[in-house]
């Protein structure tokens, strides 16, 4: 067994597959320690075990909408392309979507995954209800609205705390988006006009190898005003984020107006988005720090571009959530899609690394980091009252491994 990128080897671990509630509920009761797999979308130890697994894409998929509050209970195991698949046609969708359509709802909002938008929080703040099997194999409910403590420090919890079988979202109007792309972008302009940039549309991204140019993709709402920007030139055929890759797996571009669930991902559902030969880190940054931190990396990039496929520049809402890399502040992400290469690759993390810790960066859950779990703790003010939550909820560690014990074990580093 291994992720979707074939690089983590996750061993021989027995796998089960539950096709109930109750059964997952034996399953968990019965184990010494377990966690859940998703789509396997990560590349860091978050997805290891010292035990077995459990798939949830055995549970009946399900998608409940509830028009009154303007919400929809969902299947944890589901995948995003299939929970949009459903709304869709009820005249609904969800505020936002992450660059890949095919990773499942629990995987995502336990690792903090994300969007893009000025206006937009990670896809975990879209969450107001959660169910949990415990390591008792209890059933635990959840609601943003009545445990409120005790919610904001589950949400985003690195599979931690449990196993999730359901997941309550945030819903409100179906929506149609139009997407294009601008080529030629100096890097300078989108460092001096940056909070232009990112706001010209719904959903912005930046790619760039961290030479002189950039192209920016607009995603923007068709029920909106168009804002205009005058940089670079819009590109005449549809592409790909990374340069000279082929676009057929990408969403349609050149403006065509879509529904909001095949226009907001940068990729198609079913499709093989990447290179196929890569491995991905990620930085949350204070907003503030944008320019700084464009300036760094554009100093740094004789030595990124011989292992970089594109890096990526997106702006996220801050939210409550404990561990979301977007606590309590406004961020600016930048992503680094690198060629599968761990030797290399590694020396350009920790040059990237070097440049921004300094600046607040927050690396993401799932993604490559060469910080330590004390280093990265501390860029969390609410690391504490999560690891005391996690004593707590799972007293005997079932749902650890070696990547949460790191960070949150008594006397971690």
């Amino acid at each position: 067994m291994r992720n979707w990128a074939d690089t983590i080897d996750l061993g021989a671990a027995p796998i089960a597959r539950p096709g109930s509630v109750d059964e997952l509920r034996r399953i968990v009761a019965g184990s010494e320690r377990v966690r859940a797999l998703g789509a396997g979308h990560s590349f860091s130890g978050v997805l290891a075990t010292a035990g077995g697994f459990v798939r949830l894409d055995g549970l009946p998929p399900a998608v409940d909408i509830d028009r009154e509050t303007g919400t929809a209970k969902v299947s944890a195991g589901m995948r995003y392309a299939d929970v949009a698949a459903a709304l869709h046609p009820a005249g609904y969708a969800l505020a936002n979507l992450a660059s890949l359509p095919d990773i499942s709802v629990a995987g995502a909002t336990a690792t903090g995954t994300h969007g893009s938008g000025d206006t937009r929080r990670g896809l975990a703040a879209a969450v107001v209800g959660l169910e949990l099997v415990g390591p008792e194999g209890d059933l635990v409910q959840l609601r943003r609205d009545v445990d409120r403590e005790t919610f904001a420090g589950s949400v985003v919890s690195l599979g931690a705390l449990g196993v999730a079988t359901g997941v309550t979202l945030e819903i409100e109007p179906a929506f149609e988006v139009a997407q294009s792309v601008l080529t030629g972008v100096p890097l300078d302009a989108v460092r001096d006009r940056f909070d232009e940039v990112s706001g010209a549309a719904y959903s912005v991204s930046v790619f760039t190898r961290w030479a002189d140019d950039a192209s920016v993709w607009l995603k923007r709402r068709t029920d909106r005003p168009v804002i205009g920007l005058d940089l670079g030139t819009p590109a005449s055929g549809p592409l790909h984020p990374v340069p000279g890759a082929d676009p057929a797996p990408c969403t349609e571009q050149l403006g065509t107006p879509g529904p909001w669930h095949l226009r907001l991902p940068h990729f198609r559902p079913g499709s093989t988005p990447g290179t196929g030969d890569e491995l991905q880190s990620e930085y949350f940054l204070p907003r503030a720090a944008a320019g700084t931190a464009l300036d760094a990396l554009r100093g740094i990039g004789a030595l990124l571009r011989p292992v970089l496929h594109v890096s990526e520049i997106r702006t996220v809402r801050g939210d409550d959530l404990w561990l979301s890399p977007a606590y309590a502040r406004d961020s600016v992400a930048f992503h680094f899609t690198w060629v599968k290469d761990p030797a290399r690759v590694l020396p350009a993390i920790d040059a990237v690394e070097e440049l921004l810790a300094p600046l607040g960066a927050r690396p993401h859950w799932a993604k490559l980091t060469g910080m330590t779990g004390g280093d990265i703790r501390s860029h969390y003010p609410r690391a504490s009252d999560f690891a005391e939550l996690l004593a707590k909820s799972d007293p005997g560690g079932k749902f650890a491994n070696d990547f949460v014990d790191g960070l949150f074990a008594p006397g971690s580093r």
